[in-house]
Order: C-alpha cells, then sequence, then structure tokens
C-alpha cells in the first residue's frame, strides 16, 4: 500500500465517502484495490491514529484520546512515560492519500507491506542490502507510528502490529508489516530479487544437508 501525505487533494482521486473507525482501516481499502484520500476530520474516529498523524483534535476526541491512553497505562500495557516516545508527524495535515503501489499515482511517503514471516524476512534483508535496515522494536505500539517512524528515520521498520490494527484490519494471526519510506522503494526492489535468488539457493544447501 503506498500512503503519502499531501498539500492539497490529488485531482484523479476522490475523498473517501464513510469514515473508517481507525485511520489503519484505511490501509486496508487500499490493499484491497481502492485508491482515495482522506482529510482531518475522517481520522476522528481514532484518536490515537491522528495522534500520531499529527491531526489535531476536536475537545471531545483529544479527551478520548487520554481516556484510551489511561486506559492503556491502568492495564500496564504501557507505561505513560512511553507516551512522548511515540513517533509522531511533527509537519501540518493537509491531506494523506493512499492506493494499491502498482496503482498509485502519488509518490509515496510510506510503503506499507503485509505478510507472513518468510515474506517479512525476505524483505527486511532486503532493505538491509540496501542500506536501510530496521533498527527499531518490533512491538511498535501503536502499529500506525510506523508511518511517521520510517519517514522521520530514513529506515524500514518491522512491525508486529497492535491489537487494534489486528481488530481493523483482520491481519492475520501469522500476518505482520514491513514499512519503509517512499524514496527507498527502488533501491529495496533491486535489491529483492538478488536476495529471493540468493534464498532459494541457500534453502537448497540447507535442505540437502539434512537429507
Amino acid at each position: 500500500v503506498a500512503v503519502a501525505f499531501l498539500d492539497t487533494p490529488p485531482k484523479d482521486l476522490p475523498r473517501i465517502e464513510q469514515m473508517a473507525a481507525a485511520g489503519c482501516g484505511y490501509w486496508k481499502r487500499a490493499a484491497a484495490g481502492e485508491a482515495f484520500y482522506t482529510e482531518a476530520t475522517d481520522h476522528y474516529g481514532c484518536p490515537i491514529g491522528a495522534y500520531t498523524h499529527g491531526i489535531g483534535l476536536p475537545e471531545e476526541q483529544g479527551a478520548e484520546l487520554e481516556d484510551v491512553i489511561g486506559t492503556m497505562v491502568k492495564l500496564e500495557y504501557l507505561e505513560m512515560q512511553e507516551v512522548a516516545g511515540i513517533p509522531r508527524r511533527e509537519e501540518p495535515f493537509n491531506v494523506v492519500g493512499y492506493a494499491p503501489l502498482a496503482e498509485t499515482t502519488f509518490e509515496p511517503d510510506v510503503v506499507l507491506v503485509r505478510g507472513n514471516a518468510r515474506q517479512m524476512m525476505v524483505l527486511a534483508e532486503a532493505a538491509h542490502a540496501a542500506g536501510v535496515a530496521c533498527q527499531s522494536s518490533m512491538v511498535g505500539r501503536p502499529t500506525c507510528a510506523a508511518i511517521p517512524e520510517v519517514i522521520q528515520s530514513g529506515l524500514s521498520a518491522t512491525n508486529l502490529g497492535c491489537i487494534g490494527n489486528r481488530v481493523y484490519t483482520e491481519l492475520g494471526d501469522d500476518e505482520l508489516y514491513f514499512a519503509f519510506a517512499g524514496l527507498q522503494l527502488e533501491d529495496i526492489v533491486k535489491r529483492l530479487s538478488v536476495i529471493v535468488n540468493a534464498n532459494k539457493q541457500l534453502e537448497t544447501y540447507h535442505r540437502e544437508r539434512v537429507s
């Protein structure tokens, strides 16, 4: 999925017709083939996602954000001091475009890939070979924080997903995410074919040793 923070709505993209329960729900729709853009109000359904995307919240949604964080702290899901370290966009928010990567008409700021552990292994190896290996924890909560994380770091990110994301996107129990900046797409794709071939050759070698 291609994601881009844009100054103005692309002329060839419609605005999303119905607000999702969470911003990551838009990932699912783009992965299913839709291309669209959202405005700030389209993210009010998920105060946490709005926070990571740098969207200012009205009083009601701001109070909900505090309540949700308070609940997470109370449940010992996270500690209050962790909140300040959650990646967040600092630039002004105008609109954000979403599209299947193969069909996008805009330059992506971030590319999001979901898949199984083996697929993510190969992608991570390609990113390493391209010089943008992930250096952060795979437990990146909330999952939507992976977007500002890769934009700000210029590196890739492997993310196990959070429980909210798994509910809103129906991410499979055996699936996780890999995210990287759109600027690295060409380099990672270039290295990907090399890594895939290397893994095939090495798998044959290792299987012969146990046969």
